[in-house]
């Protein structure tokens, strides 16, 4: 899949800035850093039952990985699959360092507030997530261990972690294509490991389409993926939908 054939929905999101909103099985959106060096801080709930989220856990064991990449699924803690990634021409997205909060924003990059700044000020990854899931009834016992698209962490043998900026370039794309009607929470705040001196976070394009057939048979090599591909489906099938 390179090219969208036909776009259903786009949202900029500029960096530093939030955005949530429902994307219903059978969709694909296409992350894009826009300029480069973009980060995009992710969670995924399922619409219909929020209390079922996305488990970084179960999404790394049950693949024997570390990053996210395409052929790879996103889990949840039912044991069913929101989506799979079905492009990444960035090749690597961090799955453990979560979200930077306001505390290690003042600590890097000082003070940048709305009263001076406005729609430029400096926001935490963690407040984004928090005033976007509050629009849907959700906190922050419900901020769990997310993903960071475009961004690649490595651990070395003494299992220190090591940030590699310029991952991501300029129109680098991620398709996470949806098996499962999702809530999908996105904040495009520094990475809490980058380790650019001041406050520049990468805007993030989203596009909707619909996604061809077959798509999804790019995660199915790995058996956990195929089975929870199964779960899911018998889930829209006991509601009397589509599987």
């Amino acid at each position: 899949m390179n090219q969208p054939d036909a776009c259903i929905w786009e949202q900029h999101i500029p960096g530093g800035c939030h955005w949530s909103g429902i994307v219903r099985r059978g969709t694909t959106v296409r992350l894009m850093d826009v300029a480069g060096g973009a980060n995009a801080a992710v969670l995924f709930f399922n619409q219909e039952e929020k209390l079922e989220r996305y488990n970084m856990a179960d999404t790394l064991k049950s693949q024997h990985t570390f990053r996210l990449t395409r052929g790879h699924a996103c889990h949840s803690d039912m044991g069913r699959i929101f989506c799979c990634i079905t492009e990444d021409t960035a090749g690597w997205n961090d799955t453990v360092c979560g979200v930077s909060d306001a505390a290690l924003i003042r600590q890097k990059y000082g003070v940048g507030r709305y009263q001076e700044l406005r729609n430029e000020m400096f926001r935490s990854g963690l407040d984004g997530m928090l005033i976007e899931l509050a629009k849907w009834g959700l906190g922050m016992r419900d901020v769990v261990s997310n993903i960071n698209f475009f961004s690649k962490v490595t651990a070395d043998s003494s299992g220190e972690l090591k940030f590699h900026p310029g991952n991501s370039k300029a129109g680098d794309h991620v398709d996470l294509s949806f098996e499962m009607d999702t809530l999908m929470v996105l904040s495009a705040a520094p990475h809490p490991l980058d380790p650019t001196k001041t406050y520049q976070p990468g805007a993030v394009n989203l596009a909707a389409f619909m996604t061809p057939s077959s798509t999804v048979e790019e995660c199915t090599h790995i058996p956990e993926n195929l089975r929870a591909l199964q779960n899911t489906h018998s889930l829209y099938a006991c509601h009397g939908g589509a599987a």
